[in-house]
């Protein structure tokens, strides 16, 4: 099993470390004078106190400033005496210590009612706080959840928060999070990304990491006439898909034999599309898609089974002529000329996009053959300007939105000179790419192994084709766990 480790578990306070829902719920009565019943849970359970004083002003007509005012100083008085830790949290909070795994306090609670709080408990068991008084919006707002995750330096996806309502189970939620839902008053449903337990007694660490979310790594490399142009090809290939630890590969290029032999070589799965396009992947292939038959140019599939969900990984290779690089360096074409000439591979762009089905995560990777509309404002590429139309986005862009700072070049780390023994510089471009809709990025580079030799000296080069790959390492959303019984 490939899953994100576990980088840190962010634990909501009220009801979830400590027994505070019955004392707010107590609160809130005296507040308004009247015993609540289970149609005010929305507007009590896990909201701040000033949402909480905004609902009381409608109802009762006291302004909400003393009624916030007055809810603060019961709720506090009621901490001070009657804190009661939640089964098994400080058990799970002193676990994760000794497993040096970092925790943070993440509370719709204002500050002054947290710091009571986080004196009970024992700040030390907590590397940060966030409370209602730090972000801008609180629960069910990402923005607590995402600002605990930036000041420990860690990604959401690698993360799980510890809940008991639904609002904040959201908030996690739409911050990226993993969600383990201890309910307190009020039944949470399960759901993607999403475990319900009754306790927090018995959970380790070590089941905390099995909530993290899968990570696919994925890379898309032309091989180059299947890698032949360098000696020992297929053992250098072999090296780098190993080296980069990727999960799966689209590949262009492949002489026919390529995907299969890789496959066999790694123990993995593969599908292999005419003489040109493979896949080839270490989770297992449910489907295949598009036509197997497809011509040296033209888009193949196949549908992944990564930890039980199911994701579509689509390989692409765009016809090379006219090379639009080339066109604007060499012949001085302007951007409505060269947009112009894109109709060919703009046409089989299209053709791939209109294969992929909308209703799964999709990654469609490959050597698009022309540049992207995101690096050079001059043109508007219309390939890739057809692909986010479409809905994808550009994982390497997402990681570094900067095309000057980080250009990405994948063309070429064998060509600096044009072949045509003229001299002259050859155009350097990206132009292979891994598009995905649906996935959540964590990280995004090109890659080339060694220090490759420019051509025609390149048959005793470690890398073995003369594109850079892109690899992309995703965090896949996973299907519903189901609620479990009683106990872990």
């Amino acid at each position: 099993m490939t899953r994100l480790p576990l980088q840190a578990v962010l634990f909501d306070m009220d009801g979830t470390l400590v027994d505070t829902e019955r004392l707010w719920w107590e609160a809130v009565e005296r507040v308004a004078g009247r015993t609540l019943t289970e149609a005010d849970q929305p507007e009590v359970l896990g909201r701040p106190v000033e949402h909480t004083a905004d609902w009381l002003a409608a109802t009762t007509g006291r302004p909400a400033a003393d009624l916030a005012a007055t809810l603060h100083r019961e709720f506090a008085d009621r901490v001070r005496t009657g804190i009661v830790p939640r089964p098994g949290a400080l058990a799970l909070l002193d676990a994760l210590a000794r497993d040096g795994v970092p925790t943070a306090l993440v509370t719709a609670s204002p500050r002054a009612v947290a710091d009571t709080v986080l004196d009970a408990l024992g700040a030390h068991r907590f590397a940060i706080s966030v409370t209602a008084d730090d972000t801008e919006h609180t629960k069910p707002a990402p923005d607590p959840y995402l600002a605990a995750c930036r000041a420990l330096g860690v990604h959401p996806s690698a993360c799980v928060a510890v809940e008991d309502t639904e609002t904040g189970v959201a908030s996690a939620e739409a911050a990226g999070c993993a969600v383990l839902a201890v309910p307190s008053l009020a039944p949470i449903g399960a759901a993607p990304g999403r475990t319900v337990l009754t306790s927090l007694e018995g959970v380790t660490p070590e089941r905390l990491r099995t909530l993290t979310a899968p990570r696919l790594r994925v890379m898309t490399w032309n091989l180059w006439y299947g890698g032949t142009k360098v000696h020992d090809h297929r053992a250098k290939q072999l090296k780098a898909i190993i080296e980069t630890e990727a999960d799966v590969v689209g590949l262009q290029e492949t002489y026919g034999t390529a995907a299969g032999e890789l496959a066999e070589a790694l123990g993995w799965h593969h599908h292999r599309a005419g003489e040109n396009l493979g896949v080839i992947s270490r989770h297992p292939i449910t489907a295949v898609l598009g036509d197997p038959g497809v011509g040296f140019y033209g888009a193949a599939g196949v549908r992944l089974d990564v930890e039980g969900t199911e994701v579509d990984v689509w390989t692409v290779h765009l016809d090379y002529t006219p090379y639009g690089p080339y066109e604007a360096a060499f012949d001085g074409l302007p951007a409505a000329e060269l947009i112009a000439h894109e109709e060919v591979r703009l046409a089989q762009m299209k053709d791939a996009l209109d294969r992929l089905d909308p209703a799964l995560p999709v990654v469609l990777v490959g050597d698009f053959n022309s540049p992207s509309h995101l690096d050079r404002p001059d043109v508007a590429w219309p390939v890739t300007g057809a692909a986010e139309r479409a809905g994808l986005a550009d994982s390497y862009r997402e990681a570094h939105p900067d095309p000057l700072r980080d250009p990405g070049h994948t063309w070429s780390p064998v060509h600096t000179e044009h072949e045509d023994g003229s001299g002259r510089p050859e155009p350097q471009d990206r132009i292979d790419f891994v598009l995905h809709r649906g996935l959540r990025v964590l990280d995004s580079r090109t890659y080339v192994s060694g220090d490759p030799r420019p051509w025609p000296d390149v048959e005793d080069n470690d890398w073995p084709s003369d594109h850079a790959a892109v690899i992309t390492t995703f965090a896949v959303p996973v299907k519903p766990l189901g609620t479990a019984p009683d106990g872990v």
